[in-house]
């Protein structure tokens, strides 16, 4: 009984210290730059109660929105640790998109997704945006999903933004899966687990299981997401997150995705193509790994060496898979710096 006593007194102590440490930690973070903002609210988006975080270090500088990958997969819990490295060029919008993360609302389950819904979400938000920080158009950088789905706004509603940056770009779902299928079958050719896993994937309806047979097959062979790990440390950026409280880590594990995963099997989520969509009025940038087969590199490259736009540019991070931004930080915060640079013209 003392045994045990000690041990829930250690506990005790060891929770008390955590949540001292997250306090403080959560607070240092929340702080204001000098002539910058720092601002968390939730805003009524298309019906749906939907939250956002606007940081930067100078009020003047261009707004980027950053669109988290997914879809339905969320960065809020660690996204600041590499969004505010390009706090000091850009007023960087973070958003949890419809229903998940800090959006996150058991109610909207019943909710069908469709692509009419997401284009109005961002087309909502984007003019909320534009009104909040009194200008007249704004930067998206999209990652995977949020690359997909940012172009497809930004060849929509082209008078609402000056700069589409892609990274890990998505040009066609079912064409993506079907090239990662023709890579695996090359690296497992003599691999008979390996084959038992592709036999899962299936290019026109993205299941749980095909997911999970994807990313086996990607770590198995080095690619996987995360692969380079992170260039911060991840237990104090998730004890010293600004935007999550307790009861937002509680939450955190309630989800239910299933919502997403549905969507995953409709010709909605396929409609987000972007074969056939070859011209844009704004500027086009692509950032993607070189060992990228989440989102297959070359179907991205061969897409950016058809499009028309006004300036257009390709980077290729050398050893890098589809983690970019969140894996390699530093790296990539170097290249929207240069980016920032060569494309300064747009925001004239």
């Amino acid at each position: 009984m003392k045994v045990f006593k000690r041990i829930l007194s250690i506990l005790g102590i060891l929770i008390l210290v955590l949540l001292s440490l997250h306090t403080l930690g959560s607070l240092w973070n929340k702080r204001l730059p000098k002539n910058g903002i720092n601002e968390s609210m939730y805003l009524d988006i298309n019906g749906s109660k939907q939250w956002i975080n606007i940081y930067g270090k100078d009020k003047s500088n261009p707004v980027l929105l950053y669109l988290h990958g997914g879809p339905g997969s969320s960065t809020s819990e660690i996204d600041y640790a590499f969004t505010r490295k390009w706090a000091d060029i850009y007023t960087v919008v973070t958003w949890d998109q419809r229903n998940c993360g800090k959006s996150y609302d058991q109610r909207q389950n019943k909710i069908k997704l469709t692509k009419e819904i997401f284009l109005e979400d961002g087309k909502e938000l984007t003019e909320f945006i534009r009104s909040y920080m009194g200008v007249d158009k704004i930067s998206i950088l999209g990652h995977s999903w949020g690359s997909i789905y940012g172009a497809n706004l930004v060849l929509e509603y082209p008078d609402y933004y000056n700069l589409f940056i892609g990274a890990g770009q998505l040009v066609d779902i079912v064409e993506n899966e079907k090239a990662f299928i023709a890579e695996a079958r090359k690296w497992g050719k003599n691999d008979e687990e390996t084959q038992k896993l592709i036999e899962k994937i299936h290019p026109e309806e993205i299941t749980r299981d095909s997911i999970e047979a994807k990313n086996k097959i990607l770590k198995k062979y080095g690619y996987s997401v995360m692969k380079d790990g992170m260039d911060y440390f991840i237990g104090t950026t998730l004890l010293f997150n600004p935007n999550y409280s307790i009861m937002d880590w509680i939450s955190f594990f309630q989800r239910d995705r299933q919502v997403y995963l549905d969507f995953f099997k409709t010709d909605e989520f396929k409609s987000f193509s972007l074969r056939g969509k070859y011209v844009y009025q704004v500027p086009y940038v692509n950032i993607n790994g070189d060992m990228d087969y989440q989102a297959n590199y070359k179907l991205a490259e061969e897409y950016f060496h058809k499009l028309k736009a006004p300036q257009k540019d390709l980077y290729l991070m050398k050893n890098t898979s589809h983690g970019l931004m969140i894996s390699k930080s530093s790296d990539f915060s170097d290249l929207l710096h240069k980016i920032y640079k060569d494309y300064k013209w747009v925001y004239q």
